[in-house]
């Protein structure tokens, strides 16, 4: 997600974003930098282990709107890639953040 949310910082790629349909309205390229924000913070959050299930919220409802809004519900098959990320942050909800990461750090019981 870091990947993709590096895209931000690229002028040229996120004007070639707000070309597509969905984004031609007004409020367009707004929405397009604040999805590539979130997949950016959102993948550092998840890295780092640091608020996982912010992140991991952030994450699901960014790659739900790309695969039913901007790809029109077809997860079986072209919209498959922003779905598994998805899951993959369903996966990440449940489960918490790992033994290694900084939200364990922070929110452990203290003895």
């Amino acid at each position: 997600m870091i990947y993709h949310g590096s895209e931000v910082f690229d002028p040229e790629k996120m004007k070639m974003y707000t070309t597509w349909d969905i984004f031609k309205n007004s409020s367009g390229s707004v929405m397009v930098y604040m999805g590539k924000s979130a997949e950016l913070l959102a993948g550092i959050m998840l890295a780092l282990g640091c608020f996982t299930r912010i992140g991991s919220v952030m994450l699901i409802l960014t790659m739900l709107y790309l695969s039913f809004f901007v790809g029109h519900g077809k997860i079986w098959y072209e919209d498959q890639y922003p779905f598994l990320f998805a899951l993959l942050g369903l996966v990440f909800f449940f489960t918490g953040p790992g033994k290694w990461s900084i939200d364990n750090l922070l929110f452990r019981p203290r003895r």
